[in-house]
């Protein structure tokens, strides 16, 4: 296992490649009594504003989580897998509910995924990432 702290300007042509590719991930939050929550979900980076997006429905588990957690947010992990590849990022991720986020959010998804369905309902989640770590080979130069 190799980390590397985000320097944006000099990400790691492996590890962009890995996080532009299309791999569903895994979201770790912790729950108001200290569990651990895990759901499926789609995970964007934004090189532009420095953080990784989620979209999600407002009444959601982990909007939930993140809000108990204070205006400041909460930790989270998210990880994906690609056999033997795989990368988490670590962070704290916000829940936002402004139209001006939610539509990057959207359509940093759409770039890595498809374009959402409607939701009127839907959030994002920004995560300010602290950390990436995972196979060795993504942190090549």
């Amino acid at each position: 296992m190799t980390s590397w702290t985000p320097g944006w300007g000099e990400f790691p042509e492996p590890l962009l490649e890995f996080w532009t590719e299309r791999h569903l991930c895994s979201l770790t939050t912790l729950r108001p009594d200290g569990r651990l929550h895990v759901v499926p979900v789609g995970v964007a980076l934004d090189h532009e504003q420095q953080c990784a997006w989620i979209i999600t429905g407002g009444g959601s588990r982990k909007v939930r989580n993140l809000l108990a957690a204070g205006d400041a947010g909460g930790q989270v992990a998210a990880c994906a897998v690609d056999g033997a590849r795989w990368s988490t990022l670590e962070g704290t991720g916000v829940v936002v509910h402004d139209p001006t986020s939610v539509a990057r959010a959207c359509e940093r998804y759409a770039e890595r995924y498809r374009v959402p369905r409607p939701n009127p309902e839907r959030v994002a989640i920004r995560i300010t990432v602290s950390r990436f770590v995972g196979s060795t080979g993504l942190f090549a130069p």
